[in-house]
């Protein structure tokens, strides 16, 4: 569990960076997008598919974590 949070921290590490230098340019889209409104729908767009990213990672995680704990019981159990 620990080691998919430090990946987890290290992709949203990556995505801030990279969102820090896309602010840096100028990007004729994202201007339209910002003088329309439409941006923020973009944005909550991007969030809820990031959000669902990972709750399907944490969840897959723990049904792993569940099978081998079982699997390891059971290996022992026959020992």
């Amino acid at each position: 569990m620990k080691n998919i949070f430090q990946k987890i921290v290290a992709i949203l590490f990556l995505l801030v960076s990279g969102t820090l230098h896309a602010q840096t340019t100028e990007v004729e889209m994202a201007d339209a997008f910002r003088a329309d409104g439409k941006i923020y729908v973009v944005v909550a767009m991007v969030l809820i598919i990031l959000a669902g990213f990972f709750v399907y990672l944490i969840l897959v995680d723990r049904k792993l974590s569940r099978i081998e704990k079982e699997q390891k019981s059971s290996a022992e159990k026959k020992n």
